[in-house]
């Protein structure tokens, strides 16, 4: 069965997946830096030694799926897939200047066709709405609409999980 997006993907350039190069992390702490990225997606930022110290745990796992998003030759931000408490979870981050753009939204239309697991789930800041949306348009439903709180120096925040039970986008 595959699923047929409703919503045409609108792309200001062009937006490809490549493995995760060492060199990449500088850009992805770049972007996990920026004081309005890290509200949005309700996760603190990490100092330098802190994030590395996570990026090498990450690639190491070798049960994750990582790519680099690439923006029109530029590294745009990251996208992987991973086990938690059972569960498959997608995650993305995607630079501030590439907001807006399509370019998340296409990068997890692509993302689906390489990781094959379903159900895939994501949880997202009930307030970022436009991740939200990013995950409806590649056919995630929300199923609860606050399955718990995260805690960050602002205080709770109340969390979203959507679900994908089948299909790829095409």
């Amino acid at each position: 069965m595959r699923f047929r997006a409703l919503v045409k993907i609108p792309v200001t350039g062009s937006v490809h997946l490549r493995d995760v190069a060492r060199g990449d992390l500088e850009t992805f702490l770049e972007h996990q830096l920026d004081p309005d990225a890290a509200r949005m997606a309700a996760f603190p930022s990490r100092d330098r030694e802190a994030f590395m110290a996570h990026w090498t745990k990450i690639l190491a796992d070798q049960s994750n799926t990582i790519r680099t998003i690439i923006h029109d030759g530029d590294i745009a931000g990251n996208i992987l897939s991973f086990q938690e408490s059972g569960r498959m979870l997608v995650g993305y981050w995607v630079g501030k200047r590439y907001w807006g753009k399509g370019v998340a939204t296409k990068a997890l239309s692509q993302f689906l066709q390489v990781v094959k697991a379903r159900p895939l789930y994501a949880y997202v800041a009930k307030h970022n709405a436009a991740s939200i949306r990013v995950l409806q348009k590649c056919g995630f439903i929300i199923t609860c609409e606050d399955p718990g709180s995260s805690r960050t120096s602002e205080g709770e925040v109340e969390e979203v999980l959507l679900k994908l039970e089948v299909g790829t986008p095409e």
